[in-house]
């Protein structure tokens, strides 16, 4: 797959939710929704038509309805959007990423050891 289109922050909570629950229908991501952010099914409807049409979303007909899942497992997703704003946002550089991680993000434990581990297994393959 090509490298994705930018997401909006709506589309990017739209997806995540059909990340969690697929395959999914229009109707019950607009449930969702309509009783949390009190967005109406067409809002929602052209909402998973641009993530389709962007290519984060596939359809298929099953029933009298379609039913909508990602394209990309969730980690290569949110791996994909990391990169994209590494490249975008950050001009390549990770330095204020990790800066930030280091000074401002409210790391688990199980971040911190996970994060070291990343670190050693980069270590390793620049060896």
């Amino acid at each position: 797959m090509r490298e994705p289109q930018n997401i909006g922050q709506a589309e990017f909570e739209v997806l995540r939710f059909i990340q969690d629950h697929h395959p999914i229908t229009v109707r019950d991501v607009a449930d969702r929704f309509a009783q949390s952010k009190g967005q109406v099914r067409t809002t929602i409807l052209n909402v998973m038509e641009r993530l389709r049409k962007k290519g984060f979303l596939t359809r298929k007909k099953s029933g009298g309805s379609f039913q909508y899942s990602p394209r990309l497992p969730k980690a290569d997703l949110l791996s994909s959007l990391v990169g994209q704003f590494v490249r975008r946002t950050l001009g390549g550089s990770v330095t204020p990423f990790m800066a930030y991680l280091v000074r401002d993000a409210a790391l688990t434990d199980d971040e911190v050891r996970e994060l070291k581990r990343l670190v050693a297994e980069l270590d390793e393959k620049n060896d």
